[in-house]
């Protein structure tokens, strides 16, 4: 299963990108391997080679060695959890959900915070110190021993990741442009993936031993890991960080001096011009892409208890649905976000995505009644459509939410764009519950009808925004 806030958020094969000419290959020559892939794109390659021109990109070969080390340890950290609190620590199932749905909220307003800070901070410095404070909050789990210890560590934790989430979206809109923005988001979504799919295995030990030891050494090593990552963040470059200018120009005085208050109040008005919360565009797309971000939870929620309660397949199959999401994933994620860049392709493949989700959830509801051998065809055929749903949304979301975005404050419009998604992936579990889950077919229906609305709503917007951009063009040539 793939998960959205890793940036969490929040890929190895690659197709990168075509150099325009010659001329274009010459003046890019420090990125022409992550950019130029000419004709020998079409030759088939190995996912290693193809992780390798990936990362020549010396930023993008920094996060992502610190997303595969540290989502190895986030991986092993999933794959326990809810089993230590359960097992271990002694948590009633109730006091388990509140404590996970307490960390989710503290992530919205911290990917806020964290995008905001990226803007006013040394974004390099903030996420180093923030990576470092995750892998100490997962070793802090091994000493929780009751519900108030869980959830005071789990609040700190959530809102720690998700932070990190942002100043991490708001370096990669500083670090790259265009396409390749989008490239190296889909690079570090499929290494998230590839890496928790390694932890949760890690994780598993832990399961097959049983002990409260095994849980804690298991979970003390995941935070270890985690820290390992920190001595590749320590290496970015002073180029992510926010440039340091003045949007507006000095207030000066009759004697000539610069009047340093009136100065500093017209900075601030200047610099809440460029604010996300004065962009109603921007606000609208990432309203409903964390509606279409609900998608996660019928993966997480709704797909489980619905195999295991409506239908006649068995409970393994949730496993084999999981697996595939993550192969689709891992095999898809980059060469079908090339080109979301562009507004009106973001606009496309946003609506192809609300389509195929109108349509998985339609066919996960036929599902129920059928046979066996029927239920669990229908069941694959609704979770290939989900995923390479899944793989549209995020691709055309990326695309809109950089290109949208005022460049003057690159964090905050990230981190405003992050939080769209944490609230949506708080409301998940509850949306899909009272729908799908409650009402069967018309609950599926509904579903149904949310995600086209949502995925069409923003290739509406995105049309809107690529013939404004284009009216911008022609009057300025």
């Amino acid at each position: 299963m793939s998960h959205p806030s890793s940036p969490d958020t929040g890929t190895l094969p690659v197709i990168e990108p075509e150099l325009d000419d010659a001329a274009a290959a010459s003046d890019e020559a420090a990125i022409t391997t992550t950019e130029a892939r000419a004709d020998a794109s079409t030759a088939p390659r190995g996912l290693v080679r193809r992780l390798a021109a990936s990362v020549d990109d010396p930023v993008l070969r920094i996060l992502v060695i610190a997303t595969l080390i540290g989502r190895v340890g986030r991986g092993v950290f999933l794959a326990v959890t809810v089993l230590y609190f359960t097992l271990i620590v002694g948590l009633a199932a109730h006091e388990v959900a509140i404590v996970l749905a307490a960390a989710s909220a503290a992530g919205v307003l911290s990917s806020l915070v964290g995008g905001w800070l990226a803007d006013r901070l040394s974004a390099r410095r903030l996420l180093v110190v923030l990576s470092a404070l995750d892998g100490m909050g997962l070793v802090c789990y091994v000493f929780v021993q009751d519900f108030a210890t869980a959830l005071v560590v789990a609040v700190l934790v959530g809102a720690v990741a998700q932070a990190s989430n942002s100043t991490r979206m708001a370096i990669i809109a500083r670090a790259f442009d265009g396409e390749r923005r989008v490239h190296a988001r889909a690079v570090l979504r499929t290494v998230t993936n590839v890496a928790i799919a390694v932890g949760s295995g890690i994780g598993a030990l832990a399961l097959v031993a049983g002990t409260a030891d095994a849980y804690r050494w298991i979970i003390a090593g995941a935070g270890l890991i985690y820290l390992v990552s920190v001595i590749q963040l320590v290496r970015l470059p002073t180029s992510v960080d926010a440039p340091r200018r003045l949007l507006s120009a000095p207030v000066t005085m009759m004697t000539g001096s610069t009047d340093v208050a009136a100065s500093a109040r017209a900075e601030r008005r200047a610099l809440r011009a460029h604010s996300p919360w004065r962009d109603p565009r921007y606000l609208a797309v990432t309203a409903l892409s964390a509606v279409f971000g609900m998608q996660f939870g019928i993966s997480e929620v709704g797909v489980p208890l619905w195999i295991a309660n409506e239908t006649a397949a068995p409970e393994v199959l949730v496993a084999a649905v999981l697996i595939l999401n993550t192969v689709i994933v891992v095999l898809f994620q980059v060469p079908l976000s090339r080109g979301t860049h562009d507004l009106r392709k973001a606009g496309r493949v946003s609506a192809m995505a609300a389509w195929l989700m109108a349509a998985a959830c339609l066919v996960y509801a036929s599902a129920a009644g059928l046979s066996v051998g029927f239920a669990i065809a229908v069941i694959l055929v609704a979770a290939l459509a989900h995923a390479f749903a899944e793989v549209l949304s995020q691709a055309g979301g990326w695309g809109l939410s950089f290109e949208l975005a005022d460049p003057v404050r690159a964090g905050t419009y990230q981190g405003v764009f992050a939080m769209g998604y944490s609230v949506g992936a708080l409301a998940a579990p509850l949306v899909v519950t009272s729908t799908a889950l409650t009402l069967g077919l018309m609950g599926w229906a509904i579903l149904a009808a949310i995600f086209l609305a949502s995925g069409l709503g923003t290739w509406a917007i995105a049309r809107s925004a690529a013939r404004a951009a284009a009216r911008v063009g022609a009057t300025a040539a």
